[in-house]
């Protein structure tokens, strides 16, 4: 392959990878510090990092479509619908190269959906590398605290969200058995093929019922030693996952149904921590 080529090659899988959100490829086509934050940023926000290169929510089916002018243009196919991305020539000087890559709708024959940007790309052991956005340095580690920030605050509400639900189906189940369930797991969806029942509820989606949503983990406890009747208590908690990246603040829900969060550093939460909505 020709030098002028290779960082259009580069940019061209990088696309690829970043069309079908195959987070392994599009990792290799990032510096060796940034592919290193990328694979510790939550997955989510390795998501939203490919996302912003096709601008396309869901993933997609890459192409590369034929053309008469000889500039690769990649079709990104998804069930919304498809854009089209067209890389132009690369400035080439030293170590860096600077290539337009024009962004479209695959209906548009106008260009009205046309969104223009340049891409930047670094030689890092005789690879080509991405460096930049237009003017966005791709710069994972000093972005990472930024995205984590923004992070934490939707899955902290998400945390008390699940607490909540949690509470719901607990009250539900009471209700229909006259007893609490044993665990979190006998609140969600039944085995394939049975009918709901006192082993399956089907009170909860899978993924809350087996403790684990959103960078959150959830523990529920019966207190008092009984699960049987009207009086019998329990508290739920939420800690992060991943403490400082999925969230900082430990939810607690007392047996009395009131809601408290702190920092307790990745700890499980208690009934003297603040009070929350």
């Amino acid at each position: 392959m020709k030098a002028p080529d290779a960082p259009t090659a580069a940019l061209r899988d990088a696309l690829f990878a970043a069309c079908s959100q195959s987070e392994q490829s599009f990792s290799k086509a990032l510096t060796a510090r940034n592919a290193d934050t990328f694979a510790h940023l939550t997955p989510s926000a390795r998501v939203g990092l490919m996302k912003r290169f096709v601008l396309l929510n869901e993933p997609g089916k890459p192409s590369l479509l034929p053309t008469g002018s000889g500039r690769p243009t990649i079709q990104c196919e998804t069930p919304a619908g498809a854009a089209e991305l067209q890389i132009g020539g690369a400035e080439i000087s030293d170590n860096l190269a600077f290539l337009p890559v024009e962004v479209r709708e695959a209906t548009d024959t106008t260009g009205a959906s046309a969104i223009r940007v340049q891409m930047g790309l670094v030689r890092e052991k005789n690879d080509w590398k991405l460096l930049s956005v237009g003017l966005v340095l791709l710069d994972l580690p000093a972005l990472a605290f930024e995205w984590d920030a923004a992070e934490m605050e939707s899955t902290e509400r998400m945390a008390i969200d699940g607490l909540k639900k949690i509470a719901e189906a607990v009250e539900s189940y009471r209700h229909t058995y006259s007893r609490l369930p044993e665990s979190l797991a006998k609140l969600g969806p039944p085995p394939r093929g049975s009918a709901t029942g006192p082993d399956g509820a089907g009170l909860l989606e899978s993924d809350l019922a087996s403790g684990i949503r959103n960078g959150y983990k959830f523990r529920y406890v019966i207190s008092g030693g009984s699960n049987l009747g009207a009086p019998a208590k329990y508290e739920v908690a939420a800690t992060p996952e991943t403490y400082g990246r999925t969230g900082r603040r430990s939810f607690f829900r007392d047996t009395n149904g009131g809601l408290h969060g702190a920092d307790r550093q990745g700890a499980v939460g208690s009934e003297v921590d603040p009070h929350i909505e």
